[in-house]
């Protein structure tokens, strides 16, 4: 069996390659990474000489190379994760997020069928729901009101794939997850860069009043249901992944600091972004009682190993921050924080 994971060195997808190259040691997995900023080999670093992985460097919306790639290899199953994933960014440049995930999904989506694979899986996200007010969730019936260029962009990737199923009857699945967090995570998401700051004494920048809510999901656990949705998932279905941990922006900044030992007047309130959603809630019931899923981790036990990953591995994110991503914090926080 061979797959192909896509947007494989960045933060949720390194956790998946990791997790598959270790579960089936008799599948072969080809990562495809085009090692933009988020994208980092170092993620992998303890995996990239096992006989059963194998790392690729290209652009999913290079249709050619694409088309080669899938006859060259003769891929069994497509998880794609390759996306442009930062809303913020999204705002500052629409334009490569249309590039990434709508044109390079098109790109695999073409590919996967021409070659006849067995499964495509689109990695989603619950953003292209929209937002939702004090109560309710997301189902996998909630129609898409993506409210930024990032969920804007994946909705329509999800769309795609939806067409190419009803249109040209590809195996395929959706997955619609929360707000991912755990080891690897880039340091521009609210969780690691939270921590890395207070780490440095350094003031933690929240947008407006801090009374956004997420539904947070320990990647582990998120891995674990992709693989049953990849081996289990009736075909054409749409998942949502969640991990019923519903809290506050503040909340989780404030738990990080106490957990830290840091002080609370670390925290600096900066002006909210636009379109910036009020709240995110995942309803995972099919994904439990079709395919059996549990999370295995609470919020509490999965910010703990979180921090403690971050504590413990101090040179991976400060080889990050001392480069590219450094100049990129002060082009987005630079001016609220007076940052130089």
């Amino acid at each position: 069996m061979k797959l192909l994971v896509t947007g494989g060195a960045g933060f949720i997808g390194s956790n998946f390659v990791r997790y598959m190259v270790n579960k089936y040691p008799d599948y072969n997995i080809v990562n495809l990474d085009l090692l933009t900023y988020a994208g980092n080999l170092e993620n992998l670093k303890d995996i990239e000489n096992k006989p059963n992985y194998k790392f690729v460097r290209g652009d999913i919306a290079d249709r050619d190379f694409v088309q080669g790639l899938f006859q060259e290899e003769k891929f069994d199953f497509v998880i794609n994760f390759a996306a442009e994933s930062h809303v913020d960014r999204s705002i500052t440049d629409p334009g490569i997020f249309v590039q990434t995930n709508i044109q390079g999904t098109l790109a695999l989506l073409d590919a996967a069928k021409s070659f006849d694979v067995k499964k495509y899986l689109q990695v989603s996200t619950d953003e292209v729901y929209g937002t939702l007010g004090e109560t309710g969730y997301f189902t996998e019936e909630t129609p898409l009101a993506a409210n930024s260029p990032y969920s804007a962009s994946k909705a329509g990737a999800d769309l795609l794939v939806r067409a190419y199923h009803e249109t040209f009857g590809l195996p395929v699945n959706i997955t619609r997850c929360s707000n991912n967090y755990g080891p690897y995570h880039f340091p521009e998401k609210l969780i690691p860069l939270m921590i890395i700051n207070a780490l440095n004494d350094k003031e933690l920048p929240v947008y407006g009043d801090g009374l956004n809510i997420r539904d947070w999901l320990y990647v582990e656990d998120h891995c674990q249901a992709i693989d049953l949705v990849l081996h289990k998932g009736r075909d054409g279905e749409v998942y949502n992944v969640g991990g019923n941990n519903e809290r506050t922006n503040i909340d989780i900044v404030k738990t990080i600091l106490k957990q830290l030992g840091k002080p609370e007047s670390l925290i600096k309130y900066v002006k909210d972004r636009p379109g910036h959603d009020r709240r995110y809630a995942i309803d995972a019931t099919k994904l439990r009682t079709e395919l059996g899923w549990q999370p295995k981790h609470n919020f509490d036990t999965g910010i703990k190993e979180t921090i403690d990953w971050y504590l413990n591995n101090r040179e991976w994110w400060e080889n990050i921050i001392s480069g590219e991503y450094q100049e990129y914090f002060k082009s987005q926080y630079g001016d609220r924080l007076g940052v130089e």
